[in-house]
């Protein structure tokens, strides 16, 4: 089967922080978006985000015809799909729901249209097991803002054709991200994971008593969190082993791995270890509303992108190496 790539109309279902992620990314590249959410207040909930999300898209520019006023909201599932070139599905994580969910989006979506599924976590081969042409289902997983943030990981379940992931990249690249093909089913897929990872030692570093959460973020954000967004982990531990490289490295403090370090058990979260975290991260945020931040954060990550993009220009580098 040729599977639609030359996308016009964008169908996108739930419209939570992700779902509004992605419609605004899709309205910024020129496209009519289709949304459907069943909460109270849904439409106008994601018109406020999209409103707080567009001067960020105007800055890092939008294609052609690009407005807010390409987004059309209906009330069932078969009015946002039936018509739609690409379909996009950010609902909550509960597989009953997913399982559901994709039965009813399949039945009423053309059979070539692709199906991408934003969970961060559950196997495709799970909540898809009841689609009608489930060839053409994947996970698209991205990460937020979806809008501003290139990353997609794009998994294949047991049924989907090889076919489908490859058009289902070409699909995102088109949207302007940088899809990752995840080979394997795996919980978490390969972000998340090593995210899961970091999350888990913070929490006992607070639990512990060893760092408040803001102590904990400047660590990040003033150390390898500036190396890890142009250069990632392997690379920069390449150049800590000198001119010999990784092999140097991995001899020199490959024996640190066996030391205790790191718990990897995530700690109990008991109420006092939640109180403490949510006191630390309240002092973070001061007086600032969450939209606020997010403005803040689009502007920071503007520049950031910016900069890699024109030091890799200098050196050499394609923007996705």
């Amino acid at each position: 089967m040729t599977f639609v790539t030359d996308i016009k109309t964008f169908a996108a279902l739930g419209t939570g922080v992700i779902g509004a992620g992605w419609i605004a990314r899709a309205l910024a590249h020129g496209l009519d978006v289709i949304a459907w959410d069943p909460a109270p207040g849904a439409e106008a909930a994601l018109r406020a985000r999209i409103a707080n999300a567009w001067p960020a898209l105007e800055q890092q520019g939008l294609a052609r015809g690009a407005a807010q006023e390409r987004l059309r909201f209906v009330v069932s599932i078969e009015e946002c799909v039936e018509h739609a070139d690409f379909i996009q599905e950010s609902a909550p994580e509960r597989l009953d729901l997913k399982l559901d969910l994709h039965a009813k989006i399949s039945a009423a979506a053309r059979p070539n249209v692709l199906i991408g599924s934003s969970t961060s976590g559950l196997l495709p081969s799970e909540f898809y097991a009841d689609a009608v042409h489930p060839e053409r289902c994947v996970v698209g997983h991205p990460f937020n803002p979806v809008y501003l943030l290139p990353l997609v990981e794009v998994v294949g379940g047991e049924k989907t054709a090889p076919q489908a992931v490859q058009a289902a990249i070409q699909v995102y690249e088109a949207l302007g991200m940088r899809p990752l093909h995840v080979r394997k089913e795996v919980p978490g897929f390969i972000a998340d994971r090593l995210l899961e990872a970091l999350w888990r030692e913070a929490l006992h570093l607070v639990n512990d008593g060893v760092a408040t959460t803001g102590e904990i973020d400047d660590a990040i954000r003033f150390g390898a969190g500036l190396r890890w967004s142009f250069m990632g982990t392997f690379l920069t531990y390449t150049l800590a082993g000198g001119d010999a490289g990784m092999r140097h490295f991995m001899a020199q403090f490959g024996p640190a791995l066996q030391l205790p370090w790191t718990y990897l058990q995530a700690p109990q979260l008991t109420d006092a270890l939640i109180d403490q975290v949510v006191d630390g991260t309240r002092a973070q945020q001061g007086e600032r509303s969450i939209a606020e931040l997010e403005r803040y954060r689009d502007d920071c990550l503007l520049a950031v992108l910016g900069a890699v993009k024109a030091s890799k220009a200098k050196h050499g580098f394609a923007f996705a190496e």
